[in-house]
């Protein structure tokens, strides 16, 4: 194989982690909750601007800024989907309304950063921003490797949560049987509003990720929502598994695409691809 070739599978593995931490939420709330959270990526986004404003302010490392934030984000997750059950939810109206609601909540978060910080973009510094590991002759950029790794340790922990914890199985079932959830003393309000918040306190996290591979600017996030939603499908509905493997599939399309046909038909390519998969798989990769 060329050096060609595996820089793009490089890339394209690491690009795919990426992808992983940032749909991570989504698959909780799509996923196992059913909430069509088309903001996340504006969440994911705000948490790059959180970060960045630490990063800037402090000097505070952006990987650890966004786990320090991420409690708070989880505050705004449960307050969120609050607002969500009590409006949509318990009125059993949360189709085409409670869409439009993340939908109007997604525009106040782009606008609410446009008139914060402009429109320029802007970037944190690290030590791992700018070097380079050399692994025989493919040179792997820190900058994507560092948000590889913690995407794959993200990935792990949600799973172990999930498998492990009561409170973690309780998610996998409220999408399933309420009732019961209820016979063992589970209140399926409170482990929506629970898993919801993980779910923003994933997009903090995802978000600092985000601004350590490249500058950001407010209206960016719109450019994942395709992507996010394609790869909890391909992956399976409430696999956090299938979402790592459909994010990596996705990513690998997307780098050999761009690095031999030019990125311009790399989203093109990659979609088609989960087009493909879906029909020979409609339940996804890992789909329960």
């Amino acid at each position: 194989m060329s050096d060609l070739f595996l820089s793009a599978l490089a890339s394209g593995l690491m690009l795919g982690g990426f992808y992983a931490a940032v749909t991570l939420g989504l698959t909780l709330a799509f996923g196992y909750l059913n909430v069509v959270n088309i903001a996340h990526p504006a969440f994911v986004l705000l948490g790059s601007y959180a970060v960045y404003g630490v990063n800037a302010r402090w000097g505070v490392d952006p990987v650890l800024a966004g786990a320090g934030l991420a409690p708070l984000f989880f505050v705004l997750g449960v307050a969120v989907y609050s607002l969500y059950q009590a409006s949509f939810e318990a009125r059993e109206d949360e189709s085409l309304r409670g869409l439009a609601f993340f939908f109007g909540l997604m525009f106040l978060i782009e606008v609410g950063l446009i008139l914060s910080y402009g429109v320029d973009y802007r970037l944190v510094s690290a030590p791992y921003i700018g070097p380079t590991v050399a692994l025989g002759a493919v040179l792997l950029p820190t900058r994507m490797l560092v948000p590889f790794l913690v995407a794959l340790a993200m990935v792990w922990a949600l799973q172990l949560y999930l498998a492990r914890t009561f409170t973690g199985r309780a998610i996998r079932a409220v999408a399933q049987d309420q009732q019961a959830l209820r016979l063992v003393a589970a209140d399926p309000v409170r482990i929506k509003r629970l898993a919801f918040g993980i779910a923003i306190a994933t997009a903090c996290i995802a978000g600092a990720l985000l601004v350590v591979i490249g500058p950001v600017e407010p209206s960016m996030g719109r450019a994942y929502i395709g992507r996010v939603f394609a790869i909890v499908v391909l992956g399976g509905m409430g696999s956090a598994g299938g979402t790592l493997l459909a994010a990596l599939v996705l990513g690998l399309a997307e780098s050999i695409t761009s690095t031999y046909y030019g990125p311009s038909w790399s989203p093109a390519v990659a979609f088609g691809f989960l087009l493909f998969a879906l029909a020979v798989r409609p339940a996804g990769l890992l789909g329960r």
